[in-house]
Formats: C-alpha cells, structure tokens, sequence
C-alpha cells in the first residue's frame, strides 16, 4: 500500500513539473464560430494532452497592434490568426518569426499555398454572398444581383473595408472571376470598382465582425450580405439562410509568431498539432471551413464535405485571393476605401 502511494505521489509529481514546464500560450484568434471550433479541435485537446495552458484571446485583423507590440519589443501574444495578405505584409516587414517548413511534414500533404515563410494556413475559407430565403421571392446567384436593387429591394450588407468588397464589385460589374485581379490591378479598373460601389452605396449596411451578417440577415435589417462561408452554415439549422458559392474569395487563415514572442518553440510545436489530420477533422467538423491538411478531407461524412468551400462544385467558380496583389496594394487602397466610406 505503501509502495502504491508513493508511486501514485511520483507520478503526480512528475506529471506537476511537465505541466510547469508546459508553457502558457496566449492564442489570438478573430473569435466568435471560428474560436468555438478552435477551441474544440486544438485548445482542449492540447491541454488535456499535458502540452500547457491556451489562453484564448481575440482581435479584429488589426495589424498596427501586433506592429505596435514588435516595434516596443513588449510582445503578449505567442500566436495570432491572420489572413494571407496580411500574413505575407507582416512577414515582408518582419513582424512575424520565420518557420521551417520542415516542422509540418510533407508540403505534398497541404492545400497548396498553406505552408508559408512566417506562417501556416490552417483552414480554407470563402468570402461568399449570403441571403435570408425567407425574406426573397426568388433566388440571387450572382453578384450582379447583389447589386440589383430593382429586383430585390432592401439594404445589402458588406465588410467594411477594400479587401473582398472591390474584388465583388468588378464581379458585379461584369468581370469573370478569373479575370478580377488583372482589372483590379490596373488604375481604371480601381476606379471602375469605386464608380460601381457608387451606386450601391445608398443600400449598404455595413459590418465589422464575421458574427454580424447571420445577424443582419436573420433580423431582416439585410436582405443579402457578403460573409464567411463558415458563420453561415454555423446557423443554417435555426434559419433559412443560404450560401451563393458562385463569385466567392477563397483564402487560408493561418498561424504567425509575432517577433520576439516568448515561448516560440512551443508556439511552433502547437501550430504543427493544429495541422493534423485528426484535430483538422474536428475542426472542420464543428464548422464549414476547409482543412488546409489534404489527408483530413478523407476523413470527414458527404454531409459535412457539402458545405466545404473546397469542394469541387463549391469552388469552381470562386476567385483565390491574390495575396501578392494585396500586399502591395493594401494601404493605398484601404486609404482610399475609407475616404470613400466617409462621404
């Protein structure tokens, strides 16, 4: 009995000093559905796993603070979600730790363009337009229809800032998706894209937090919105809400490590965890987001496939989002953008 006691009192003991050595991890992510599933895919299972303690956190995209918090060298944060764009400007002005590609396994196992220099997408997911089939008389399917205030009368609701909302006012205006980038990138089509929010500008509610358009939408304040994919099918079950896959924005959302974060071993050994094919089931199993881990995919149902934006079908006609168009463009547009906004 002795005996047992002191082994039972060991093995505490050692299990105490692997938790303290386990270190904390501040963990930033743009919350609401996304941080939910999170949370059930990795935070959890991480911690049960004796890896240390995630403290969750959100922020809304914006980079002036983690810029903020590199330049004082008074970083708080071990890891942040970010989108491409994002990702790719950070890691060009050396706000993010570089990684090697070689800590996540075989490149061949990820949706192309997942494994970046400062970063990993650990999720695929669409901007798409959305609507409250209660609230129609018929269907939109285009953009184009978005902007028809004619036909379907009421106010639309769209995110506030350049990024997604130019690229589905050229879709509106008559630009194959394919063919978006080679307009946006040019002054005309910049102005063109601008001339054609002109007209819709009167019928705009616009939003902030991925949360708001299932909002706007089942409240009737929107008849149509732009949103993400994933926010969507998180309450399709209580609502009438529908997804239009056609003329989405595909993107990944991925892990970066501020520069001069503590703890950026640990920090790397989580984003390898997020990216297995077993906790990227879960993940997207408890929301519509597309594995960046190829070897998931087999291992979730048809019912859940059916609301991938990655499917076949789902993304023949989505556009990806040109990360290098919007690195370089970002902060002239954004500038603009808001200019715009503010009249």
């Amino acid at each position: 009995m002795l005996k047992h006691l002191k082994l039972t009192a060991l093995t505490l003991g050692l299990f105490a000093a692997s938790q303290a050595m386990a270190a904390d991890l501040t963990v930033i992510s743009f919350g609401g559905a996304n941080k939910a599933a999170q949370v059930k895919a990795f935070y959890e299972p991480w911690e049960k796993a004796g890896s240390g303690k995630i403290v969750a956190g959100e922020y809304n995209g914006e980079m002036a603070k983690v810029k903020a918090m590199v330049d004082t060298k008074s970083v708080s944060w071990n890891l942040v979600e970010v989108e491409s764009p994002e990702l790719a400007r950070g890691c060009d002005e050396g706000m993010f730790e570089e990684l090697d590609p070689a800590l996540f396994g075989d490149a061949a196992d990820y949706v192309p363009g997942a494994i970046q220099p400062c970063g990993v997408g650990f999720f695929v997911w669409s901007t798409v337009m959305a609507y409250n089939a209660d609230k129609l008389k018929s269907a939109p399917t285009s953009w184009a229809d978005f902007w028809d205030t004619q036909k379907f009368p009421g106010k639309r609701g769209l995110r506030k800032g350049a990024k997604y909302t130019l690229e589905f006012a050229l879709m509106a205006d008559g630009v194959a998706p394919k063919d978006v980038y080679k307009v946006l990138g040019t002054k005309e089509g910049q102005d063109r894209a601008f001339k054609k929010l002109d007209e819709l500008k009167p019928s705009i509610q616009w939003w902030e937090a991925g949360a708001q358009p299932p909002q706007y939408l089942a409240s009737g304040d929107v008849v149509m919105s732009s949103a993400y994919n994933g926010r969507i099918a998180a309450v399709q079950k209580e609502s009438n809400l529908k997804v239009v896959w056609n003329g989405g924005i595909y993107d990944f959302d991925a892990w970066a490590i501020p520069k001069g974060a503590k703890h950026a071993e640990e920090a790397k050994k989580f984003i390898a965890y997020s990216v297995k094919p077993e906790q990227q089931k879960i993940y997207s199993e408890n929301i519509a987001y597309g594995p960046a881990n190829a070897k998931a995919v087999a291992l979730l149902s048809d019912e859940i496939k059916k609301d991938m934006p990655t499917t076949p079908e789902n993304i023949a006609n989505q556009v990806q989002i040109d990360v290098a168009f919007w690195a370089d463009n970002s902060e002239q547009l954004e500038q603009r953008f808001n200019a715009w906004a503010a009249k």
